[in-house]
């Protein structure tokens, strides 16, 4: 699908929103923004030299091998085998330690005559002390592969494993997204990791991604590069029979949100300067033509099986749609990124005291991921729907809104409205204000998001401190 590239009366409304005779990011003068002079800014060649750096003019695709058919857990031990792999480390929860794919998996495992141990102690969510125990369980047992069976937390807490494992001497914050953390490149050759996902949502299976709470920031951040992602995926709709109602909707609208944002992000050859060595070339690297494929190709399958999924727990059809759909936005995202809902989400999840969602079995507050990134959705679109606002009719269309009559500039508040139903048809909570927030707290909201670099600089429009505050306001109710 080609790149959309704005109407002339989207720049003219930009650059009246700057209040600059330029279009371009760089002059924004709101406090807190990223700025990126766009290929043929006036500035950016007055100001260039011979030895500064050119635009991004390349993208990368990497992901991990996927194996998708019911019942695919059970080849989980040959794979180990035929990786000659004689020490595996299995991470899982304490709640998937119960079920089926658990049990399917280690019954694999001791086919194949493979040695193996078990590490049930996955927070879902997790925090950068959950997974330090994981490291320091993995640094002791010394692997020669990993094996993930769970959902994105525990998909994520076994990258975290794998690589700190790797980097014996490292620390937690070593390879951190900056500014939270020192964002050093992965330089080594990393185990072999085998995800098994367990719910159809997150797409970590896919990606280069590992995300925990940063207690002492109070912020979410996480470890972003493509070496981290696994080496296989195993995408077996059977592992997915035992998600309550509850997780389904979660982890669904966290692959509906995969897909908008990457398809709206913002294009990769308008992301800022190209990497000195490609080693540094960021997994989300902004929308490309490729990513597009697999973001808008999931939103479509997100739209009809979603709410099959969530309504009827039998419909096997739209789960497995459901797997896939995953898979395709991890795809996409994982090259193209995410922006403003993931970006707001880390701060909505990670300041909550209080709020436990329905249906999960925790002993902890939780805002499960899913939920947190949807409730601000609609208030983005209605941000970000000046730029490229055709692909904002078109995500609309999607969810379907009949946008027969729509003009461009109504596009973000068109498809903010059409995202307003579709999740109050799912019964999603009602904003942000449902998990105990009030205008009060949004300053700390705002502080805890502006940190979030990797994501927030992925977004199509220049986004500070005055611009997440809307988004926040917008989000107190949606219905």
């Amino acid at each position: 699908m080609p790149l959309i590239r704005p109407s002339a009366k989207a720049v003219s409304n930009l650059m009246r929103m700057v209040g600059s005779s330029c279009s371009c990011p760089a002059h924004s003068s709101t406090p807190g923004t990223m700025h990126v002079h766009r290929p043929g800014c006036s500035s950016s060649h007055r100001h260039a030299s011979a030895t500064t750096p050119k635009s991004e003019y390349a993208f990368e695709m990497a992901t991990s091998t996927v194996r998708v058919g019911k019942g695919a857990t059970q080849e989980l031990g040959m794979d180990l085998a035929n990786l000659k792999a004689k020490r595996v480390m299995v991470f899982t929860d304490a709640n998937i330690a119960k079920l089926h794919p658990l049990k399917t998996a280690v019954e694999s495992i001791e086919r194949a005559k493979v040695g193996y141990t078990v590490f049930k102690d996955v927070r879902v969510e997790p925090s950068d002390q959950s997974f330090q125990e994981a490291i320091d369980a993995a640094r002791k047992y010394k692997p020669d592969a990993i094996v993930a069976v769970g959902g994105g937390s525990t998909i994520d807490t076994a990258k975290a494993a794998n690589l700190y494992t790797v980097f014996g001497e490292a620390h937690l914050l070593d390879f951190v997204n900056a500014p939270l953390g020192k964002g050093k490149p992965i330089d080594r050759l990393l185990l072999p990791l085998i995800a098994v996902p367990t719910t159809a949502g997150t797409g970590s299976e896919c990606t280069g991604t590992a995300i925990f709470d940063l207690k002492a920031k109070n912020a979410k951040t996480g470890i972003s590069d493509r070496a981290l992602k696994p080496m296989l995926g195993i995408i077996d709709s059977l592992n997915t029979r035992s998600m309550p109602q509850q997780v389904r909707l979660a982890s669904g609208l966290d692959v509906l949100c995969h897909a908008i944002e990457s398809y709206t992000a913002i294009p990769y050859y308008l992301r800022g300067e190209a990497p000195a060595n490609p080693l540094q070339r960021p997994a989300y690297q902004g929308s490309n033509p490729i990513s597009d494929i697999w973001s808008f190709k999931a939103l479509g399958m997100v739209a009809k099986a979603l709410p099959r999924s969530v309504a009827d727990p039998d419909d096997i059809e739209a789960q497995e749609a459901m797997t896939l759909a995953a898979a395709y936005a991890g795809i996409g995202f994982g090259n193209g990124g995410v922006h403003l809902m993931h970006g707001c989400s880390y701060g909505i999840s990670g300041l909550n005291r209080s709020y436990l969602h329905p249906q999960y079995n925790v002993d902890h507050p939780l805002c499960p991921h899913g939920i947190s990134v949807a409730v601000t959705s609609p208030a983005v679109a209605e941000f970000t729907g000046s730029m490229y606002p055709e692909r904002h009719l078109e995500i609309a269309q999607v969810l379907g809104a009949d946008i027969t009559n729509a003009k461009n500039e109504d596009a973000g508040a068109v498809l903010g409205d059409a995202l307003r139903k579709f999740l109050q048809g799912l019964g999603v909570p009602d904003g942000i204000s449902a998990f105990g927030y009030s205008s009060s707290d949004i300053a700390p909201l705002v502080d805890s998001i502006l940190p979030q670099h990797r994501v927030l600089k992925m977004s199509p429009r220049q986004t500070g401190a005055e611009q997440i505050a809307w988004i926040l306001e917008r989000s107190l109710k949606n219905y």
